[in-house]
């Protein structure tokens, strides 16, 4: 029973957090009190019980997720893995993975189980000495997700679509997305690279183009190549001479603009309809997701695209845009997940690829710059931060390149033009965040601050002087005195050493100015 299977959670916990001593006595106890043998005997038990569950309790959804869940605690534990290796019950669910040995694997209602279990399993398989001790290599594991990928991907678009396909595509994403969780290493995720590049990738493309409106299958898609281009630990870490990384964000580009597209190709929903985060944020927020996971990895030489002509970066940017750009400034803010994705999205847009950003038209450009300043106050300190780092990579690059005959430049001095007052209302907002807005918020709002009052100083003056009005005369001399500080030893520069020293004089400034300022 799910309160059983508790228990043994608990006690596997116990095995693995204490000391020897406590382990030798948790053991001795246990099985003093079970009279069933010693300890692998028990652990065999408990593992056999759990495999039965898989087969034979298919449709009860609450034993599965505690079963699976239990079997993953005990994967975690060190001396608990290492035991879980030698079990006959263990290699069987190893060489098994599939619906025909165990239905539960066919419930739709489990479909979310299939990657707590795949992730467990190869963690397990992925172990030191893990494919020796189960006789088993991580190439035989993946042969029949692999199979099935082949099957489906000799498919035409119209077969494919078949509803017989739904559960098959979803069981195979689910799968490959706890695979991809366990890889925590460049050689493990190499090795998985290798399996599904050159033949089955491609069907990633075409499942976001043929399924695109059905949420279920569309998000397990997005969810397994978010995690597939996700680069944690830099686990996706190729040789020098090794085109993989450029070769894998073209496929986080085939299904971001084939998703992309057709979504942006459906009618606009209502933001009062209830089921709009289901139907459109969802896939969206997670496509965006996928990007800045792309975008953000640090494994592909961005250059390398216009240098040969290759469209793969231009056209998911522009797709990205657009869809980023048909979401309202109220929903930005309603739905936590979209307005991170949509963020930084846009951080890292301004961050590395300024000239798509700055040549924009300019009411775009302000539009996104209007979502930037309301992030800016946002009480979430990651929207905020994202939206900090955004401003000051705009205003870095306008102050770097000052004077330069740039075509960015260009772009930017034709969006000042049109919206001559965009730094001083920046200014003003992180001034007046920096001296009456929530601590949390602090840090991220220091960032920007030398650079905008570098890229625009008169900007920074108009606020002095704003301020220094609203003040009586006793406190205008005080204020006076708190700025000059703030100032002195600055020097026209936006090395990290000038940075530091900035921001540790904004903080003093802060103390000093909040101790008689009046609002």
């Amino acid at each position: 029973s799910g309160e059983h299977l508790t228990v043994v959670g608990m006690m596997t916990a116990k095995l693995d957090s204490g000391g020897p001593s406590t382990k030798q006595k948790v053991y001795q106890r246990m099985f003093e009190t079970l009279g069933m043998g010693e300890h692998t005997a028990v652990a065999n038990l408990i593992v056999t019980k759990m495999g039965n569950n898989l087969k034979y309790w298919p449709e009860d959804q609450d034993l599965i997720g505690k079963t699976l869940d239990l079997l993953h605690d005990m994967a975690q534990g060190y001396s608990s893995s290492k035991l879980l290796l030698t079990l006959d019950t263990v290699q069987f669910l190893a060489r098994h993975h599939t619906e025909e040995h165990f239905p539960f694997l066919a419930i739709p209602g489990n479909a979310r189980h299939r990657t707590t279990f795949h992730a467990t399993l190869t963690r397990l398989l992925l172990s030191p000495n893990g494919e020796e001790k189960l006789g088993l290599t991580f190439d035989q594991f993946m042969e029949p997700i692999v199979n099935k990928m082949t099957r489906l991907g000799n498919l035409s678009a119209t077969d494919l679509r078949q509803e017989q396909c739904r559960m098959a595509l979803i069981g195979v994403f689910r799968d490959l997305r706890g695979i991809t969780a366990s890889l925590h290493n460049r050689k493990t995720y190499g090795a998985l690279f290798d399996i599904l590049h050159p033949n089955q990738l491609p069907l990633l493309a075409k499942v976001a183009d043929v399924w695109f409106d059905q949420t279920d299958v569309v998000i397990s898609l997005l969810r397994f190549l978010n995690e597939f281009c996700h680069n944690k630990a830099n686990r996706v870490n190729f040789d020098q001479s090794s085109p993989n990384g450029i070769l894998l964000f073209r496929c986080t580009s085939e299904v971001v603009c084939a998703y992309g597209s057709r979504l942006l190709s459906l009618p606009a929903l209502s933001s009062n309809d209830p089921e709009i985060y289901k139907k459109r944020y969802k896939g969206l927020s997670l496509a965006l997701g996928v990007l800045n996971s792309a975008l953000g990895g640090n494994y592909v030489c961005f250059g390398v695209f216009e240098l040969y002509n290759d469209r793969a970066l231009d056209n998911s940017l522009d797709v990205a845009l657009r869809m980023a750009l048909t979401v309202p400034l109220d929903d930005i803010n309603a739905y936590p997940k979209l307005s991170k994705a949509y963020y930084s999205f846009i951080e890292i847009l301004f961050r590395n690829h300024g000239r798509t950003a700055f040549a924009l038209d300019t009411n775009v450009f302000m539009q996104i710059m209007a979502t930037v300043h309301d992030g800016l106050q946002s009480s979430d300190a990651s929207i905020s931060a994202f939206c900090a780092n955004t401003i000051d990579h705009m205003a870095s690059y306008y102050f770097t390149h000052q004077g330069k005959d740039k075509i960015e430049m260009q772009y930017l001095a034709k969006h000042l033009v049109a919206q001559p007052n965009l730094f001083s209302s920046l200014t003003a907002t992180l001034f007046n965040l920096l001296l009456y807005g929530p601590p949390q918020n602090h840090w991220a709002v220091m960032r920007p601050m030398l650079s905008l009052m570098l890229a625009s100083e008169q900007s920074f003056a108009q606020y002095k002087d704003h301020l220094l009005s609203t003040q009586s005369p006793e406190n205008q001399a005080k204020l006076e005195e708190a700025l000059n500080k703030l100032l002195a030893d600055v020097s026209r520069s936006l090395d990290n050493a000038n940075r530091d020293r900035f921001t540790q004089k904004l903080t003093a400034f802060r103390v000093a100015a909040r101790s008689f300022l009046t609002l």
